[in-house]
């Protein structure tokens, strides 16, 4: 492409940025809808995120996301924090608007969309995996959905801050899936990341229920492997990833051809193993 001084200039920072897929996508995204602007990586530090904040201001970079591990973190180093952000704890998406940085959370909208591809999620019984700033994004979700959740996490204290935090029903320890009933099952932990390991045992998945897995390299994680033994029905962090993308671009873009940029940004994301 060719870069002027009108290209709008995008990004995302995270630690360690080698295994991100976003540029990709949004790059994808930009010229297949016609938009002229540049997706970057930064790898940043934890202790370098409010200089690079503060070096997003001054570059006028017009949308930020922020991956792991700066989601929460980001909240002190933006001017405005939007209402859903506040709620959950922890922001994905930082958008520079006259001069102010305004961070907001997609990740909510990803986990729900790419469930919704289901079938609705209004009275399901759903389980959220993990305590973190996806997790939280997860449970906000779902319940904004209408369905009814439980936190389980191997450190329980934190499934039952999140729980009481977020409204959901209970908390407790990874191991109390054998016994609680689910339609839904998200798992947000970083287990999934070694292909060989998963956050729970087989046994424990309700056939039928729908699985997703929020880890997206690699992509057919040992849970969601598991899933599909069992009966239930998997779902990619792919989706995950390119539903709450292509919010993203809405943020800073405007209203664009939602179901192009998300075909798009799919294919772009690389061809299934």
């Amino acid at each position: 492409m060719r870069i002027t001084a009108d290209t709008a200039l995008c990004g995302i920072v995270l630690h360690p940025a080698g295994h991100t897929r976003s540029p990709a996508m949004h790059n994808a995204a930009y010229a297949a809808l016609g938009l002229d602007a540049l997706y970057l990586a930064f790898d940043v530090p934890e202790a370098a995120l409010a200089d690079a904040m503060r070096g997003v201001r001054a570059l006028g970079l017009r949308q930020l996301s922020v991956s792991i591990p700066h989601k929460t973190r980001v909240l002190d180093c933006v001017d405005e924090v939007d209402e859903t952000a506040r709620k959950i704890g922890a922001a994905n998406t930082v958008v520079l608007r006259e001069g102010r940085l305004c961070a907001s959370n997609t990740d909510w909208l990803g986990v729900v969309r790419a469930l919704e591809a289901l079938g609705p999620l209004d009275g399901a019984r759903a389980v959220v995996l993990g305590a973190g700033g996806t997790a939280r994004a997860a449970v906000y979700g779902l319940r904004r959905s209408g369905a009814r959740v439980q936190v389980l996490n191997r450190t329980v204290e934190r499934a039952e801050a999140l729980a009481d935090a977020l409204g959901a029903e209970g908390a407790g320890p990874l191991s109390a899936l054998a016994d609680t009933p689910h339609d839904v099952l998200v798992n947000t932990t970083s287990v999934g990341l070694n292909a060989e390991a998963s956050p729970v045992e087989p046994a424990w998945i309700a056939p039928g229920a729908a699985v997703l897995d929020a880890v997206y390299a690699p992509e057919h994680t040992r849970l969601l492997r598991d899933a599909a033994a069992r009966g239930a029905r998997p779902v990619s962090g792919r989706w995950m990833l390119v539903h709450q993308a292509v919010a993203q671009l809405e943020a800073w873009a405007g209203p664009v051809d939602a179901a192009r940029a998300t075909l798009v940004m799919s294919e772009a994301f690389g061809p299934e193993p």
